[in-house]
């Protein structure tokens, strides 16, 4: 096989040891020899390897029992006189072979030749397939089923080393099957790239002779049609398009591909047919046979709406017809004559209507010519009356001949021609007398329209080509329809079984189903999909590694980036050396494989393998199976893409969710992330420890779905974070946050506005000194709190705008949470769902929640199981937290005017208290921190001034007063008489800070229980 762009290799034995002969002397001595041969060389090499061939054979099977008169050679011998012409005088020799590689002609450019040839190059029989002569032009070309070129050394046998030759499959142009090869032999030397258009050439030629052939068949038995009629013979009544107004083209079309089913099934049956518009129109398929012996089909349709003096009596049974021959005696019953509707095309006196729509004289009895009077042969009836071979039958649409001496009946049997006169089947005489009593002006028509006449095995052909394209519509609408790279293989195979293959098996590379590219697919394929008419077939099951060994068609087709095909297995050498038991096995169950590989926009995705049991594959097939494969690698890729994007978002959307829940006593948390399936969006949740042993937590939703949205989601949580950590309340931090999102929109390098549409958020802070929870929410659905009895309320929250709109305020609600109650926040994708009501849904909620026994990881994954949307079209953030109490004994708290004086009791009083809950080591920062704290605030700020102290993880020291001026750290200078008092304060703690009131402010640090 010479490929686009691909260079001719040198033949011969190359005598400085390069070339192909030195690379085949390697190959036979088991060295590894992939560059420097053509894929198909060295394919052909390994298959003859494997089959035990001896390069040095020079004998090869002869048989005697070939047809030297066959189709293939009727249709090849005025090619090949004109190519021996063509060759004149060189030492081309010219062959044609039949599918099984066996020669059926030979013609020598020079015709000495034939004297000094061996006999295996000059005297047909002698058989060249691949599996007993080795690498050659015949029965490479009939493997590859392609043109092919062999030069010199590529040969795998000894005796043709001093040649080259190219050989060209030839087609059945209405099967598709391959009837012989066509090959030129030549010497090494003669090589010409002319060679090759030439083959073309005279392969197209011979096929269509073959085509011609199949029309000469087709046209005999049309004129059979038009010349017979009578009580014995069939009814040539008006074609179906003179009934225009009767049957619609629309109609017209269906019934035509039901008659086209019919010659296919070579059966003798009526069908009733259903119309569109409910209307019924009987199929009459009827056998008959040409003077020269080609037997067929007519179909006739009989309208609907007709007269019928009697009853109409129609087989009804279809039968099989083992032997069409026979029905040419069979006794047939006189049927009465149908009669159309007044208004419908009646017969002129003395005329007949040809198939052409001219009116000729035609005598009783006598025949109406093909052409509709015109004479000459034109080929099979087309509309205008002239031959076509459409879909390999013959429809009679321009207008079927009426014989007006011939009284129409419903007669079942096939008129024979004698001598161009119908004849009745029990040989009453010819048909057309004169005396009939409907024989007169004005007699009606037969209610019957000429739809189609064609051979059994042709119809066949056009039945199997449009059930072909009614798969190839049927796969675009059933492949691709989700972006999951696995469902897609599936919807493959579901495609092609049972109407293509009866098995399909589909493996991909593992990096192809995570989303990625293989760099090495075959070092990772794995079986995907195993699909059938049956189990139980020893398979290798999805999920195990699949190898393939260098022979496998499944190998080549990679390798080729083609389909490769093998109509019988127990032939295929190379599918059978690559695992021996394995294909044993295979064998009792299978018969015949295409292997397919699975490539789009350059990308190697695996390979699907089609397999029969029964029928062998043909040509048709294997390109039916590329088409399919083809369109199915294009969305295993989009899928591909789509689950590599997919996981890089969700790669990207749980890097910027926390990573870890903070340690706090205030809450006991729990969470749960659930991308939707279809894209992954901008849902985010977050705990945040606050000052005074308070927690944060905090759920939203940014709008959209994708990268921008998730990249959005980690921008709003760092900012919302940031805000949290400075202690504003909710409603100053959804105010910040709605300011951030609407800079964001402007600064849309677009101007626009499509990079974010907004969000919504809800924000708590719980303090578990009070047991009060302060929420402020943003267009978010309102959290639900479970109390420790079991009922669940969700509280009154001022819904808010979302995040974006700006302008508007939001409001904040404090409630009373109890020690043990769940609060529970979540986002819209937990309760939205366009197939669900959002009443319903909370409700389901609210039992799903009725358990305050349950541990938050627990509730979690009982919402998720009860209340989430099975396919979730959106993402779900949701967020449990158990609320605990902080030991009113752990807190100490004094209030004092602002008199420097009583600075002392405080700290004192403090020292005592840290002294009874056993924390000596820390009161020497604990008494710096507060007597600093204390004096400023009676220095610089306003009475009352309150302080506390809070026991738990580590030891909080607050300072309020009524003073919204907040002190500043600063550097002090070396002359600076004071300053140093913070700075002592962020030495001694772990972290300080100022948390405004409503009326004045906190200032609190926080120290470490070890600290010294």
């Amino acid at each position: 096989m010479v490929r686009s762009g691909e260079e001719p290799k040198p033949a011969g034995r190359a005598t400085d040891g390069t070339g192909p002969a030195r690379l085949r002397e390697r190959f036979l001595q088991g060295e590894q020899v992939d560059a420097g041969v053509r894929t198909s060389i060295l394919n052909s090499w390994q298959r003859c390897r494997s089959l035990g061939l001896s390069p040095d054979t020079s004998d090869l099977p002869y048989r005697e029992d070939f047809d030297p008169g066959g189709r293939i050679v009727r249709a090849a011998v005025p090619v090949l006189d004109r190519l021996q012409d063509a060759f004149s005088g060189s030492q081309v020799n010219i062959s044609v072979a039949d599918a099984n590689g066996t020669v059926l002609l030979r013609r020598f450019g020079d015709p000495a030749m034939a004297r000094s040839l061996p006999a295996i190059q000059r005297v047909p029989g002698f058989v060249f397939a691949e599996q007993v002569a080795g690498t050659n032009g015949i029965g490479l070309a009939l493997a590859e089923r392609q043109l092919i070129r062999v030069y010199g050394a590529e040969h795998f046998a000894e005796r043709s080393q001093g040649s080259a030759c190219v050989a060209m499959p030839v087609r059945d142009p209405l099967s598709g099957r391959i009837e012989g090869v066509l090959c030129f032999g030549y010497p090494r030397g003669f090589e010409q790239p002319a060679l090759s258009a030439a083959i073309r050439r005279a392969a197209e030629n011979i096929e269509r002779r073959l085509l011609g052939q199949s029309s000469a068949h087709e046209r005999a038995l049309l004129r059979t049609y038009l010349s017979t009629g009578g009580e014995g013979g069939l009814h040539h009544g008006v074609a179906l398009d003179a009934l225009a107004d009767v049957v619609h083209p629309r109609d017209q079309a269906i019934l035509r591909e039901k008659a086209a089913e019919l010659i296919s099934r070579g059966q003798r049956a009526a069908v009733e047919v259903a119309l569109p518009d409910g209307r019924r129109v009987t199929l009459v398929s009827r056998p008959m046979a040409s003077a020269s012996g080609v037997r067929g089909f007519a179909i006739e349709a009989v309208l609907p709406g007709t007269v019928v003096g009697e009853a109409l009596v129609l087989p009804h049974q279809a039968e099989e017809l083992p032997d069409l021959a026979a029905f040419s005696t069979a006794p047939r019953l006189a049927r009465p004559p149908i009669t159309l509707p007044s208004g419908h095309l009646a017969a002129a006196s003395g005329s007949t209507v040809a198939p052409g729509g001219d009116r000729g004289s035609a005598e009783a009895g006598g025949t109406v010519p093909a052409d509709g009077g015109r004479g000459g042969d034109r080929g099979p009836t087309g509309i205008d009356g002239t031959a076509t071979a459409d879909g390999g039958t013959v429809t009679a649409d321009g207008g079927g001949g009426a014989a007006e001496g011939g009284r129409g009946t419903t007669d079942g049997g096939r008129g024979a021609t004698d001598g161009g006169r119908g004849t009745t089947d029990d040989g009453r005489g010819p048909v057309g007398g004169g005396g009939a009593a409907d024989d007169r002006a004005g007699s009606p028509f037969p209610a019957r329209g000429l739809v189609m006449v064609g051979e059994p095995h042709v119809g066949a052909y056009a039945l199997a080509a449009r059930r072909r394209l009614e798969l190839l519509s049927e796969a675009s609408a059933r492949i691709g329809t989700t972006l999951d790279v696995r469902r897609t293989a599936e919807e493959l195979a579901e495609t092609a079984v049972p109407r293509l293959a009866d098995f399909v098996t589909i493996d991909l590379p593992d990096a192809v189903l995570r989303g990625e590219e293989s760099a090495d697919p075959l070092a990772d394929l794995r079986r995907t999909v195993l699909h059938g008419v049956r189990e139980g077939l020893p398979f290798t099951p999805p999920g195990k590694r699949i190898d393939f060994g260098p022979t496998a068609p499944q190998l080549r087709c990679l390798t080729r980036g083609e389909a490769v095909l093998e109509p019988d297995l127990k032939a295929a050498a190379g599918w059978l050396a690559q695992d021996p038991e394995h294909t044993a096995r295979l064998l009792d169950h299978v018969h015949s494989l295409i292997a397919v590989p699975l490539l789009a926009r350059g990308v190697v995705l695996g390979i699907a393998s089609f397999y029969r049991t029964g029928s062998s594959f043909g040509d048709d097939d294997r390109s039916l199976a590329q088409e399919l494969a083809t369109r199915a690698a294009l969305s295993i890729d989009n899928a591909r893409r789509y689950t590599h994007e997919r996981t890089m978002v969700l790669a990207l959307q749980r890097r910027l969710l926390p990573h870890g829940l903070p340690d706090q006593d205030a809450v006991e948390v729990a969470h749960r992330y659930l991308p939707a399936e279809s894209d992954v969006g901008g849902d985010w949740y977050d705990v945040i420890p606050l000052s005074g042993a308070r927690i944060g937590l905090l759920v939203g939703d940014v709008v959209g779905h994708g990268m921008l949205s998730a990249a959005t989601m980690g921008r709003l949580r760092t900012a919302a974070r940031s805000f949290a950590e400075l202690d504003f309340s909710p409603d100053e931090v959804l105010t910040h946050l709605d300011n951030l999102v609407g800079r964001l929109d402007r600064e849309d390098p677009d101007g626009k506005g499509a990079g974010v549409i907004g969000a919504t958020c809800l924000y708590a802070v719980y303090d578990p000194t009070a047991q009060r929870c302060l929420m402020a929410r943003a267009g978010h659905p309102p959290p639900a709190l479970v109390h420790p009895d079991g009922t669940v309320s969700y509280p009154d929250l001022p819904a808010g705008p979302p995040l974006g709109l700006g302008g508007l305020p939001f409001d904040a609600v404090e409630i009373d949470v109890p020690e043990g109650s769940q609060l529970v926040l979540y986002t819209d994708g937990l309760i939205e769902d366009r197939h669900r009501d959002v009443d319903v849904v909370l409700e389901q909620l609210r039992v799903a929640l009725a358990h305050p026994e349950r541990a938050p990881e627990d509730t979690c994954q009982a919402v998720l199981d009860t209340v989430a949307p099975a396919h979730p079209h959106d993402d779900i953030a949701l967020l449990v937290a158990r609320v605990h109490a902080l030991d009113p004994g752990r807190i100490a708290a004094w209030e004092l005017p602002a008199d420097p004086a009583l600075v002392g009791e405080v700290r004192a009083s403090a020292l005592r208290r840290l002294s009874d809950w056993g924390l000596d080591e820390t009161a020497f920062a604990a008494e710096l921190i507060l007597s600093e704290l204390i004096t400023n605030a009676v220095r610089h700020g306003t009475g009352p001034i309150r302080v506390r102290l809070l026991y738990g993880r580590t030891l909080i020291c607050e300072v309020s007063d009524a003073s919204n001026t907040a002190p500043h750290l600063r550097r002090a200078a070396s002359t600076d008489e004071g300053g140093r008092g913070l700075f002592l304060v962020a030495q001694l703690s772990q972290s300080w800070g100022t948390r405004y009131l409503p009326e004045g402010k906190v200032i609190w640090a926080e120290c470490g229980l070890d600290a010294a």
